[in-house]
């Protein structure tokens, strides 16, 4: 009985010790995992782990004024458009300008004697109108008002603008009389425009205006040109 008694309480002893020394080792697995699940450079068993895939897109030019070397932006990041004062002016301005044109051109087919006129018209008509749309686009992207704060612009005074005289003139003439006055008053109107465009592109930065300046300049010089070999009288 006796010798039952101990080795009953030797079987309690070491069975607390065995429970110490699994608690023991627990924590230090524990520890371990820890320690590797904190480490984000190493995986099971210390691991290092690659890399990560950056999302770093590629490098983007931004385009600088005149003169001055782009800048690139190394780190793939969408760059703000980029626009100055004078390129705002301007097509707040060509907007109107252009209009005018497209108003002078719808009176050609049922006035203009020459059908050379009416295709010249209509060659203004489909070039000038998308210019608009594009440009009032640039506006919006920029969320820039289609007029300047506190009544913006006279555009009377825009180079090339014709009168509400000339335009009225315009519109009650026919045929031969018409021809003249149309080949005049849009020759000199895409002067004008022509003036607006090279001017911006002498200080002009952003990419889409400098673009449509461009457009502009070398259409309506090539329009003048097939405007003058009409020879009209």
């Amino acid at each position: 009985m006796r010798l039952t008694q101990h080795r009953r309480a030797g079987f309690a002893v070491a069975a607390v010790l065995l429970a110490g020394v699994v608690a023991a080792a627990g924590v230090a697995l524990s520890g371990t995992n820890a320690d590797e699940a904190s480490d984000p450079g190493t995986g099971a068993g210390g691991t290092p782990l690659a890399p990560a895939t950056s999302e770093v897109g590629p490098p983007v030019i931004v385009p600088g004024r005149p003169g001055e070397s782009a800048a690139v932006s190394t780190d793939g990041r969408p760059v703000e458009p980029v626009h100055n004062p004078q390129e705002v002016t301007f097509v707040r301005m060509m907007i109107p300008h252009h209009t005018q044109a497209l108003r002078m051109a719808a009176m050609a087919p049922d006035r203009a004697g020459d059908p050379r006129i009416r295709a010249l018209a209509e060659r203004v008509r489909v070039s000038q109108l998308p210019e608009i749309q594009r440009m009032r686009g640039w506006l919006a992207e920029n969320r820039l008002p289609p007029d300047a704060p506190g009544g913006g612009h006279d555009h009377r005074d825009m180079p090339g603008m014709q009168s509400d005289a000339a335009l009225r003139a315009l519109a009650q003439a026919r045929g031969a009389d018409f021809d003249r006055l149309f080949v005049e008053m849009m020759t000199d109107h895409h002067q004008g425009a022509i003036e607006m465009a090279t001017g911006v592109l002498r200080v002009g930065v952003d990419v889409t205006v400098r673009q449509l300046a461009t457009s502009i300049a070398t259409e309506q010089g090539a329009e003048i040109g097939r405007m003058r070999d009409l020879a009209v009288t």
